[in-house]
């Protein structure tokens, strides 16, 4: 695995991301020595979903109204339905992701994630997965969507759902370690 001592992270998450879609990169990317901030809409503590009801709860660490590209080198979106469709709305979260990709910084979504992705307007083109149920929102955004676990594109990584997370964090660890490409491929 990366060592990715020195790499800052941003987790863009609000309430109802999937507990496992958050925990377990978040501690995947500690576990490689990133400097991880969960950033929100608004400050304080942020709750989960896990399966059927409201799961545990972590601490904010910044607000996208204090943050910029320019303080990471990688930003994750965690999924659920409710995160990426409450991060989709808000303007400053959509514009963070949309200037994390023009600069040319890795992005990781899982699920619904990508949701923000079509949103921030970076989908188009891309070879990516998701959820299946957002499958004709990828397609319709022009993404090039694919049946597949992991998917890396552009420096973008995409899964599909919580059964995907060890290769996620994996490939996600990778593309931080290395930078994104300017090349496409596909993983």
């Amino acid at each position: 695995m990366a060592d990715l001592t020195g790499k800052h992270v941003a987790i863009i998450a609000t309430n109802g991301f999937e507990q496992s879609e958050l925990m377990e990169p978040l501690k995947a990317l500690r576990d490689a020595h990133a400097d991880v901030d969960i950033v929100s809409l608004q400050p304080g503590e942020i709750r989960g979903w896990k399966e059927k009801d409201w799961g545990d709860s972590i601490k904010v660490d910044k607000t996208v109204d204090e943050v910029s590209p320019t303080d990471y080198d990688a930003v994750f979106i965690p999924g659920g339905q409710i995160n990426p469709d409450l991060l989709r709305v808000n303007d400053k979260a959509v514009r963070f992701v949309h200037d994390m990709f023009e600069a040319k910084k890795p992005i990781g979504a899982i699920c619904h994630g990508p949701w923000v992705l079509i949103e921030a307007g970076v989908a188009k083109g891309l070879t990516a997965t998701s959820y299946k149920s957002i499958k004709t929102d990828m397609k319709n955004a022009g993404a090039n969507w694919v049946e597949q676990d992991v998917v890396v594109d552009q420096g973008v990584v995409t899964s599909r759902y919580p059964g995907d997370l060890p290769a996620f964090c994996s490939k996600l660890i990778e593309e931080i370690g290395e930078g994104r490409h300017e090349q496409r491929h596909v993983a």
